[in-house]
């Protein structure tokens, strides 16, 4: 009797966290969340926010740069886990004015980023051996990127339903992306994304042409993408070569994302040696 006495007093000691109702905003942050294994707590999600693919069950609360203070207050959430990046940033203080814990993940385009995100969400899900774990093994995946710079130019086209199609020039996700592959972002002398244009494509001269498969499906097919402007007088429209990704894998800076990179300098290297 003693004894059980003991036992049940040393349960009683042990930290218990009651569980969270939990609203991820961010699909780098959701895909995270489930590799920490603390899906159980998922109440809600946002529309980015579809890898792995059982996270597309969960009730969706709109995109991250549209949110609305309504929708996520009516999930009943007690905490939010919210990429940094979501809007706009109002909605996000009404919802914690309601008594909701907003726990912002870094917007950072940059490898460093993951560990930081891994790390941020773990403390808040009381995860924290399992982030450690994750980490390890996110490092070990940035250990394969080679890290001597390749001359290789590269260009990332972005083309979705109902807008022309761009190029990812400087402060991108995709220029980060370039730049992490040790490669050069053919647009890097423009801001942002701009529409393709014949003679600034030609000008920039691409090895490679990288779009995301969403992309590629707009597009209607490769073909299609050797006749967007200048592109059929580049080198990489010369020797068709065209690298096609998952877009959110290779922007989002999640946990993908070291595996993208490395597909992406394997193509420039394979590009290099043509």
């Amino acid at each position: 009797m003693k004894r059980l006495t003991l036992l049940l007093l040393g349960a009683l000691a042990l930290p218990t966290f009651a569980a969270e109702r939990v609203i991820s905003i961010g699909g780098d942050v959701t895909q995270i969340i489930y590799a920490l294994d603390a899906q159980a707590d998922l109440v809600a999600r946002d529309s980015t926010s579809q890898h792995p693919a059982q996270a597309n069950k969960l009730p969706d609360i709109g995109y991250m740069r549209q949110l609305n203070a309504e929708g996520i207050l009516a999930m009943k959430p007690t905490l939010v886990l919210t990429s940094e990046l979501a809007k706009p940033s109002l909605v996000l203080q009404q919802v914690e004015s309601a008594g909701v814990k907003v726990v912002d993940v870094t917007g950072k385009t940059s490898l460093d980023a993951i560990p930081e995100k891994i790390a941020t969400i773990g403390k808040a899900l009381h995860r924290d051996a399992e982030a450690k774990a994750l980490i390890e093994k996110v490092n070990k995946q940035r250990a394969q990127i080679p890290q001597q710079p390749l001359p290789v130019k590269v260009l990332f086209v972005m083309a979705h339903g109902g807008m022309r199609t761009q190029a990812a020039g400087n402060q991108t996700g995709a220029d980060a992306a370039i730049r992490s592959a040790g490669l050069v972002n053919a647009m890097a002398a423009i801001p942002h994304y701009q529409q393709l244009s014949q003679e600034g494509v030609v000008a920039a001269a691409p090895d490679l042409v990288v779009v995301g498969e969403d992309g590629l499906r707009t597009l209607g097919g490769e073909e299609k993408i050797w006749s967007l402007p200048g592109l059929a007088l580049t080198p990489a429209g010369q020797h068709h070569a065209l690298l096609v990704v998952d877009e959110m894998a290779l922007l989002s800076f999640g946990l993908d994302t070291p595996e993208t990179i490395v597909k992406l300098r394997k193509a420039a290297e394979a590009v290099k040696h043509d």
